[in-house]
């Protein structure tokens, strides 16, 4: 028995908050729990305010008090209230205590749910906007396992009361997506703004588990954000799971790399391996709290037109597979990714790149719509100790190799240049592998799609067979054509 099945349609008009919330409580088999912490009871308020609450509310509860919460749902080691973990908590407690307390016997078509959202809003000297974890762990057929669903959102508004009313209207978004949408995830995602708009609330990780989830790839999701313009930035793990920015980059020394990795060759596993030994030695680095990310840009994965999901996750494999921590972001410019990172950590960080993208940064056409040109893009980007690690490249007109010392740059830009050169803000790598300035991403991709032999060694270590074996970037077994 699926709640799918049970008049589901889909809408002309985005129904109304009262609509979804009455939609859910006329529902004879859904039945849950809200525990809400931090910003009132702003979502089951819908749900009471709608009527015909009783057949669907077990319990609603806040627990304010640090004290009585952690008597509840129990201590946290940090002692930080405000995180997925305590979110988790909350779920699985008052999950538990539903399956305790009502009979599956007595109650066998009741579809449980636990709602729940941990909170901090602005503060009195308006300096912190506040965020917060939700979550909800549903059923859709009595004899499956759970499904859950578990978002982030970072609060843009500059008053509490009106952070509590986006906070209530996205938590019955939720609640109404879970049990209607979920069928439909990149949607369900989208509704979740309905009634609101983008700028009032800003969504940087959400991850889908579960038996109705199963086909859903995280990744994916995460990408949806960017898409859509719900966030500028996410992140995810090498288990493919998104992970909150802010946990990763907080009061870190960051390392990034930016790139297309389509596919990750050598030369990127070099730029990564030779910058992150530079950036280890500097005195202000500390080895055991420094991070490093791959970014992958919005608009490098529009390089081609239309975004090609299926390219982007063949890419997100493949660093996965690597280990790494992947970013995708809506930075073009270089100076808005340092902005994004100062916003989380003071400590060092750096920049990997090659020739052609330092130049880029030191072409003028990019900052025409900032009021102080290059020079406001570039007090963004070095006014914090800020270092740029170069990987060489041998300059196909001339043959040869290009470092920082005979980098060509716009003749109105050399001075410029000169001064972060000398500086020490560009820092050679010296130590490279000359074998690895031959090859280029873009002519493995050729090779891949015409089947032509020897691009297996251009990638890293395992990684052409995952290609393989995954049919990856168009990848086709040229025996088996032949054979047929």
């Amino acid at each position: 028995m699926s709640i799918v099945l049970k008049g589901d349609k889909e809408f002309t008009n985005i129904p109304s908050l009262k609509a979804k919330a009455l939609r859910i409580n006329l529902n004879e088999d859904i039945y849950g729990t809200f525990a809400e912490i931090g910003a009132g009871q702003e979502t089951v308020r819908h749900f009471f305010r709608a009527g015909g609450a009783s057949g669907t509310i077990a319990k609603a509860m806040s627990a304010y008090d640090k004290d009585f919460s952690d008597a509840v749902y129990g201590n946290e080691d940090d002692g930080r209230y405000v995180t997925e973990a305590r979110l988790k908590k909350m779920l699985s407690h008052e999950m538990r205590l539903m399956e305790e307390r009502l009979s599956r016997e007595k109650h066998p078509n009741k579809l449980f749910f636990s709602y729940a959202n941990t909170v901090t809003t602005i503060d009195f000297a308006k300096k912190f906007k506040g965020h917060g974890w939700l979550g909800i762990r549903f059923q859709v057929d009595p004899k499956e396992d759970y499904n859950e669903i578990i978002l982030h959102i970072r609060f843009k508004q500059t008053e509490a009361r009106l952070q509590q009313e986006t906070l209530g209207i996205v938590g019955t978004n939720l609640i109404y997506g879970a049990f209607y949408k979920h069928h439909k995830p990149k949607k369900l995602l989208k509704y979740l703004y309905d009634h609101i708009d983008k700028d009032t609330i800003e969504i940087d990780t959400i991850n889908f588990r579960g038996p109705r989830f199963d086909e859903v790839d995280n990744r994916l999701m995460s990408l949806q954000l960017v898409k859509n313009g719900m966030t500028d930035a996410v992140m995810f793990g090498p288990d493919g799971n998104n992970i909150l920015p802010a946990a990763v980059l907080y009061k870190k020394n960051i390392l990034a790399l930016r790139g297309s990795f389509r596919p990750v060759t050598k030369v990127n596993i070099d730029m990564y391996k030779k910058s992150y030994e530079i950036f280890i030695r500097e005195n202000k680095v500390d080895v055991d709290n420094a991070v490093v990310i791959f970014e992958i840009t919005l608009s490098n994965l529009r390089a081609e037109g239309e975004i090609d999901e299926e390219d982007f996750m063949d890419r997100a494999q493949l660093l996965c597979a690597l280990g790494q921590t992947v970013m995708i972001s809506n930075f073009q410019e270089y100076y808005k990714l340092v902005e994004y990172f100062n916003d989380y950590t003071k400590n060092r960080m750096a920049l990997t790149m090659g020739v052609n993208n330092l130049v880029d940064i030191f072409d003028e056409q990019y900052y025409r719509h900032l009021s102080g040109g290059i020079l406001e893009a570039f007090g963004k980007l070095f006014y914090k100790d800020l270092k740029v690690y170069l990987y060489p490249m041998i300059d196909p007109e001339t043959g040869l190799l290009s470092t920082s010392n005979n980098l060509k740059v716009h003749p109105r830009m050399k001075e410029l240049y000169k001064f972060f050169k000398y500086n020490g803000k560009v820092v050679d790598i010296i130590d490279y592998d000359p074998e690895n300035l031959e090859i280029f991403s873009r002519e493995v991709l050729k090779m891949i799609a015409e089947q032509k032999d020897g691009w297996e060694k251009m990638l890293p270590s395992g990684i052409a067979e995952l290609i393989k074996e995954k049919k990856l970037f168009g990848y086709q077994d040229k025996k088996l054509i032949e054979n047929n």
